[in-house]
Order: structure tokens, then sequence, then C-alpha cells
């Protein structure tokens, strides 16, 4: 059985940080994709930053790189995602999800999210 638990979401002012952790627990592979997205009210979901948990490569879309560091601890698997100088357009419900590289993300896991809100 597949878990994908986010913790660490909140309210914060701009230019404050947030440090967000999503455990994993029961993925069937090694070495996935794994990734942060974000989905704001009456907006699409969209991909913030990906990590590839075998060697540690790293993706990140253009409005948050820079601010925001995307790692995984594979002896814990858990993953992370530092988030500093946040801005009001950052808030949103964050979700991780993980997929087999070959796959694609309709095909992953996916938390039930956590929310950060920026004022």
């Amino acid at each position: 059985h597949v878990q994908l638990v986010e913790s660490g979401g909140g309210s914060v002012q701009a230019g404050g940080s947030l440090w967000l952790t999503c455990s994993v627990s029961g993925l069937p592979y090694f070495g996935h994709c794994m990734a942060w997205f974000r989905q704001a009210p009456e907006k699409e979901r969209e991909g913030v930053a990906g990590i590839y948990t075998g060697s540690g490569d790293t993706v990140y879309d253009a409005s948050v790189k820079g601010r925001f560091t995307i790692s995984r601890d594979n002896t814990k698997n858990t993953l992370f995602l530092q988030m500093n100088s946040l801005k009001p357009e950052d808030t949103a419900m964050y979700y991780c999800a993980a997929r087999s590289c070959s796959g694609s993300w309709n095909e992953g896991y996916w938390g039930q999210g956590t929310q950060v809100t920026v004022s």
C-alpha cells in the first residue's frame, strides 16, 4: 500500500520561509521521480520542483527557481521542499507525488496536500 503524507504547511508573511516534508512508504520501485505540485483556488495544478531520487538531479519551475529547494533522504524515504522568500502568489495547496520515471504523473501516487498561505 503506497502512502505519501505531506506536512509543514502553514501561514507565513511575505518574505518568510516554510519547510515541507513528504513521508513516503510502500513504493514498488527504486530510483523514482518525485515532485512537488501546487494548486491555487480556481487555477490549474502546476509543477513546482522535481527530483530523481537515484541521482538527485533536480528541476524547478521558473517562478520558484532560486527560492525553493527540493531534496530527499533516501534512507528515510522522505522528500523535502525548502521554501524561502515566499510571496503571496505562492499561496496554494501543495502536493507531493511519486512515479516511475518511465511513466506519467497521472499513473503516479499522490499525497493529500498541505496548505501554504502567504500574506
